[in-house]
């Protein structure tokens, strides 16, 4: 294995004189080095925006990603499948920016593995997440006997009021005004205790099938890995073989010839006849 310091140095070999050039932050080097985990065209907002509400290469190959990594997890099947449980229920409540922490908690109280559980919060995305919030609110003012007419203009205003009362008791920290709440209390009355309420039901069916789900996955690729990886130390096994038999040929035929040579200066003379003086 070649140390990393060798490999950065020959990556970077100047092309004119085949030295190695100085990798540092402000030069070009730098920029090169970091462009191994950055983009080479840096998306702009929009563009963010749009990757994040529909990737370019489309929600299937997102997904074939996102559980390609999963099955490559060096973890016990059932551990990366409560992880995987942990981080879908996650995902499905209601938790804006408190998704990963909460995902890792969740993963930590019944011993999943985490990376596969802060994978798993991606099981929802912008397009099919307002479907699913209707549902689930749909299902919370029912459980909890809520009578209000649940449209898009509805929770529209209950969203704005919300909004406008929040940064308005911020402001209120720094004014003379008197904070307001009945927005935010309508809000999380009519809103969000439905919907987390709500959430909770589908989103522990469907964690609970992406757990089962994810067992039988993770152990046929790790076997299919192991047998993989079997093969290929078989391989290595028997080329090793191979070339330990042809040195030792080859180590046996150099003794063979360094005998002959030796026997020929103890005895120089029986290969080239009998020159002595009654040989006349």
């Amino acid at each position: 294995m070649w140390p990393r310091s060798a490999v950065t140095a020959t990556c970077h070999a100047s092309p004119e004189r085949g030295l190695p050039r100085k990798a540092g932050p402000e030069g070009p080097e730098g920029k090169e080095e970091a462009l191994v985990f950055k983009r080479r065209d840096p998306l702009g907002w929009g563009a963010w925006l749009r990757e994040q509400v529909y990737p370019r290469s489309g929600f299937k190959r997102a997904t074939r990603y996102v559980i390609h990594r999963m099955r490559r997890l060096p973890d016990q099947p059932h551990r990366i499948a409560r992880g995987v449980f942990a981080g879908s229920l996650i995902g499905f409540l209601p938790l804006p920016g408190l998704q990963f922490v909460a995902a890792w908690a969740a993963s930590r109280a019944i011993n999943g593995n985490l990376l596969a559980a802060l994978l798993a919060t991606f099981n929802t995305n912008p397009v099919t997440t307002p479907f699913f919030a209707v549902l689930a609110m749909t299902l919370g003012h029912w459980i909890l006997g809520i009578e209000k007419p649940l449209s898009w203009d509805y929770i529209r205003v209950a969203t704005e009021q919300a909004g406008g009362d929040l940064w308005f008791n911020v402001k209120a920290i720094f004014t003379s005004d008197v904070t307001r709440w009945d927005g935010l209390i309508q809000f999380w009355h009519e809103i969000y205790w439905p919907y987390f309420i709500g959430a909770l039901g589908p989103g522990i069916i469907l964690s609970v099938i992406a757990y089962y789900i994810t067992i039988p996955l993770v152990e046929a690729y790790q076997k299919a890995r192991a047998a993989k990886s079997k093969e290929r130390g078989e391989k290595r096994r028997g080329l090793k073989e191979a070339v330990a038999k042809a040195a030792a040929r080859l180590k046996h035929r150099g003794e063979h010839a360094g005998d002959r040579a030796a026997e020929q200066d103890v005895h120089p003379g029986e290969s080239g006849g009998d020159d002595g003086p009654g040989s006349a």
